[in-house]
């Protein structure tokens, strides 16, 4: 078991829902990102899911879009990602979950990559756009390193390829709410309870929900049928809102962040 495994076997044990909050690396720049890692955790986080900031973010809508463009402006690499990572690590043992596109694995290596994030204490590792049909050779390195593979379903996956993913995924799998890409919404989709039900009859392994999840009330309703709660793009327009001004961008990152965590263990 790996952090991921223990903190969500933890909070089944508890009858608790995960809040897994989600920052861009290197946004707004790359030594702020670790502070807001820490501050997340102090309003409340369970596991952390960082993202690697890439140049053609097809699953991502405006807001993680400008948080890459952002970080990307910096010129950071995953190399100096696993980097922050491994200087966080001696300061937090959150789970943290590396969110990437495939391009900048593929460049790495996968074999040097997942040694190289499990060295720095990544626990697991999403690539949106590597369906598991062509991860099998990631799928057979990955557990050399303790890293855990996560897939993504979708509302629109029949049964057989929601049974599939749950195959694969280890850690926990990631429903996505919506037919789209990521972005705060005013309301959540009618087709996450229906497609949570399906996957429950496919696994037991944990379900976590992202893509639109934008308030407490909102993380309310996704705790009461999910075992955890992604939020994306409603933090990072928080960090938006306040770049210029450090002092009061912690602030407002920890009340939000504590909102939500209020509202997931409602």
């Amino acid at each position: 078991m790996n952090r991921i495994d223990k903190k969500f076997q933890e909070l089944r044990d508890q009858g608790a829902t995960a809040f897994m909050p989600y920052l861009c690396a290197g946004d707004p720049n790359p030594e702020l990102t670790s502070k807001l890692l820490l501050t997340l955790e102090e309003a409340g986080a369970d596991l952390i899911e960082l993202g690697v900031p890439f140049s053609d973010p097809i699953a991502d809508g405006p807001t993680v879009q400008r948080a890459s463009e952002r970080a990307l402006t910096h010129h950071i690499s995953l190399q100096e990602i696993l980097e922050m990572v491994a200087t966080v690590r001696t300061q937090t043992d959150i789970p943290i979950a590396l969110m990437s596109y495939y391009n900048p694995i593929f460049r790495m290596g996968e074999d040097a990559f997942c040694q190289v994030a499990q060295d720095a204490g990544v626990d697991g590792v999403i690539v949106p756009d590597l369906p598991p049909e062509q991860a099998q050779s990631l799928l057979e390195i990955a557990p050399r390193y303790n890293l855990a593979t996560i897939f993504l379903v979708a509302p629109t996956s029949p049964p057989e390829r929601m049974q599939l993913i749950a195959s694969v995924s280890t850690g926990f799998i990631y429903c996505v709410s919506v037919t789209g890409v990521t972005g705060a919404r005013a309301m959540l989709s009618d087709e996450i309870a229906p497609m949570i039900a399906e996957l429950r009859k496919h696994t037991d392994k944990p379900i976590s929900v992202g893509f639109g999840v934008s308030t407490p009330d909102q993380a309310t309703q996704i705790a009461q049928i999910a075992d955890g709660v992604i939020v994306g793009s409603a933090i990072i327009n928080v960090v938006e809102e306040h770049i210029n001004d450090e002092a009061r961008l912690f602030t407002a990152v920890k009340q939000f962040a504590s909102d939500l965590t209020a509202g997931v263990k409602r």
